[in-house]
């Protein structure tokens, strides 16, 4: 449970319904109704920590684009990473009135000098985790499949499909399976990976 109990203006003015600048939570994370895009649940709470619980928050799309930002430069980071323990700094931010803000900015130091053992803990203490992250391209391309009525799963069950025939020589078959990838707006590219071995990466056609 998240308490604030300071203003919340969204783009300078009062959340209100009557100017029609009212939104919550499940409206921010599952439609584009604000910035034109749904959000991550975890770029929402870095934009509110961002903020003492006692001081007022204007809402606008220019911080959580940058909150976007800054959890995308974190999270690629900390991948594969142990967690050390939480930087000193970032525990003497919440013991003085759960400062939040310079929680935060003890993150930022951390990640600055490449500490990212200790970040990898302070993002854990402040419920970040790496492993449910999607990016703002993610959940756009998440939208984009559901829009056509596709899954990744998906794609990736003819592309494996496509994979075995192309190792069968089966040229027929993969080629069947690659138009019926591209039918779906799905463009696939074969490549090799650092060992050697044939990979197929795929993307939606603009």
């Amino acid at each position: 449970v998240w308490m604030h109990n300071g203003f919340l203006q969204v783009e300078g003015e009062k959340m209100s319904k009557s100017l029609g600048n009212f939104f919550t939570i499940r409206e921010l994370l599952e439609t584009d109704g604000f910035g034109g895009r749904a959000w991550d649940g975890q770029v929402l709470r870095l934009a509110m920590l961002k903020t003492h619980y006692r001081q007022p928050i204007d809402w606008t799309v220019s911080a959580l684009e940058e909150a976007s930002v800054t959890l995308e430069s974190w999270m690629s980071s900390v991948a594969n990473v142990e967690a050390s323990g939480p930087s000193a700094d970032l525990m003497a931010a919440l013991s003085d009135d759960l400062n939040t803000h310079e929680a935060l900015t003890a993150l930022h130091k951390s990640w600055r000098s490449k500490d990212f053992a200790a970040l990898k803990a302070g993002l854990d203490l402040l419920g970040f985790d790496r492993d449910r992250y999607e990016s703002g391209v993610r959940l756009a391309v998440k939208r984009a499949l559901a829009a056509v009525g596709i899954s990744e799963a998906d794609i990736a069950a003819r592309i494996a499909a496509r994979t075995a025939a192309r190792a069968a020589k089966d040229w027929a078959e993969s080629d069947r399976l690659r138009d019926e990838l591209a039918a779906m707006g799905v463009a696939i590219k074969d490549g090799k990976d650092p060992a050697g071995n044939p990979v197929t990466t795929w993307e939606l056609k603009r």
